[in-house]
């Protein structure tokens, strides 16, 4: 099962990650900052500040960007169904955002590479959560799942394992390296 790091300006810094990197363990990294003035600046330094640690790394929305700056991939929001097609024409590892069974199977059909479904537990604004029922379901979807949402604990971690998902995402659970 692959763990998938996203990160959060509220506690990562691309200009001094190098803490965080040496004790992360973790096979892929989304580099995400929402609020950033110069997200191309940021995630230029993300990218060759990451060059030396083995962990994929992932790109936020642009899948433009993610090419020029040589990324693993690219991680989409659930707005940008459109943009799979293109993003797997660049030759990227392509995973989608989804919260739900339909946007799952539309996923597959696109060929993403892989898809986030959420949210598995209760966090912070992010509507109901799915549940590990809900997730079971998903599951019979033949595409990589990971599952995200209210991952905090290693008991959240051991029930989602027991499901056989692609992996797990989390902000918070990576947070405290």
């Amino acid at each position: 099962m692959i763990k998938y790091a996203i990160t959060d300006p509220s506690f990562f810094n691309p200009y001094n990650p190098y803490l965080y990197f040496k004790t992360l363990k973790a096979d892929f990294v989304l580099f995400r900052d929402k609020n950033s003035q110069n997200y191309k600046k940021d995630a230029t330094v993300f990218i060759n500040n990451a060059k030396d640690y083995s962990f994929k790394k992932i790109i936020h929305q642009d899948y433009n960007l993610a090419k020029e700056l040589n990324a693993t991939g690219v991680h989409l929001t659930s707005k940008q169904f459109e943009d799979i097609k293109k993003a797997k024409e660049l030759s990227l590892f392509t995973i989608i955002s989804t919260h739900s069974l339909e946007e799952i199977k539309k996923a597959k059909e696109l060929q993403a590479d892989a898809v986030t479904f959420s949210p598995i537990f209760k966090t912070p604004n992010k509507g109901e959560p799915k549940g590990l029922k809900e997730l079971e379901e998903a599951l019979k979807i033949d595409i990589k799942i990971i599952a995200l949402g209210g991952i905090v604990t290693k008991e959240h971690i051991e029930l989602i394992k027991k499901l056989n998902p692609y992996g797990f995402a989390s902000i918070r659970y990576f947070a405290s390296y």
